[in-house]
């Protein structure tokens, strides 16, 4: 359908570049046939004068060349209109999935607690799977509406000063608790005893993210390495996975929203194309930026996320969202610390 509806726009753009062109040649036919009329012709075409032919002329092009711009920006339009819808309809796809499933493993283990008679071990794993797929579907609102607030720029953030290297330390053990994987197969390296500004459950949910990716995306055991550095301007943090790895062209487009890496040699996940959005998004926000790369197929990635030095570098941003916050919490009545530094 939406292929069918594509092809519509298309040929509806080539028509009307066709009756333009075509006006235009009679324009130009006309306006040559009325000034050099041919040799031996009795009565030659009345005309106004020459100066006014070339003045309609002249407008005349400048008229359709108008026509033809416009026409060109509004396929752009409706292109990049089917290009959003689709992406839309994908989202929802896998949103629906994602909800569904949880919600049929809940009702397959209520229905059997309601018509048979489970013994009380058994019971107890079903309630403990019911809690987890509950908490996995908090989880998935919770991000959608995050997202939301994300465009909507209406995402509380608290924003402290912190000491970079046990902030970031802490977060990604508690990243490797959540997903359990053993401290061997995330690995921290170096030191960062610079500080930033950051809001804590914000960089949580990055790093979680970004773990959660290399998970995903590794055919065996998940093996991170971490690594942690202070340049002279920004706090660099990379994370180096021994996953699939990422093509040229998928680089480009991971950060888009409801964007899923479509490859053969990729494993089959689910998830809503949401994660690495959610990630450039946050990053953005805290004054900083994020890229990945890839040497090539099963070569593995390297996400690397770089945030500017506290009283270094973008000085008057991220003062403002220290200002922000704190106003914030003046209007809350909330305001703990002077001035938001913490040790970690």
């Amino acid at each position: 359908m939406r292929k069918h509806q594509s092809l519509q726009y298309i040929l509806i753009f080539i028509l009307a570049q066709i009756a333009w062109l075509s006006l235009l040649g009679l324009w130009i036919y006309r306006y040559f046939s009325i000034n050099y009329p041919e040799a031996g012709s009795a009565q030659p075409h009345p005309m106004i004068s020459e100066r006014a032919n070339v003045v309609a002329l002249v407008g005349g092009l400048i008229l359709l060349v108008a026509v033809s711009v416009g026409m060109s920006l509004l396929f752009a339009w409706l292109n990049s209109q089917l290009k959003i819808t689709q992406l839309y309809d994908n989202f929802i796809a896998n949103v629906t999935h994602e909800l569904k499933s949880p919600l049929a493993s809940i009702q397959l283990y209520l229905e059997t607690l309601n018509e048979r008679r489970v013994p009380r071990q058994k019971q107890e794993e079903f309630v403990r799977r019911m809690m987890m797929d509950s908490a996995r579907l908090n989880t998935l609102i919770n991000s959608i509406l995050e997202i939301a607030g994300l465009e909507q720029k209406s995402a509380a953030y608290c924003f402290e000063v912190h000491t970079a290297e046990p902030l970031l330390r802490s977060l990604v053990e508690e990243g490797a608790e959540q997903f359990k994987l053993p401290p061997e197969r995330v690995r921290i390296v170096g030191s960062a005893p610079c500080r930033c500004v950051a809001d804590r459950d914000a960089l949580r949910i990055v790093i979680n993210n970004i773990i959660d990716n290399a998970v995903k995306y590794s055919t065996g055991k998940p093996d991170i390495l971490v690594h942690f550095k202070c340049s002279y301007k920004n706090l660099v943090i990379e994370f180096r996975d021994r996953g699939v790895g990422i093509s040229a062209k998928e680089q480009k487009r991971v950060f888009e929203k409801f964007h899923r890496v479509h490859d053969s040699n990729a494993p089959s996940v689910k998830g809503t194309g949401l994660g690495l959005y959610w990630v450039r998004e946050i990053i953005k926000t805290h004054g900083g930026r994020v890229s990945v790369s890839s040497e090539g197929k099963n070569q593995g990635s390297v996400f690397r996320i770089e945030l500017p030095i506290y009283n270094t570098a973008k000085k008057r941003y991220v003062n403002r969202l220290l200002k922000v916050t704190q106003r914030r919490r003046r209007e809350t009545g909330s305001e703990e610390g002077g001035n938001g530094v913490q040790g970690q």
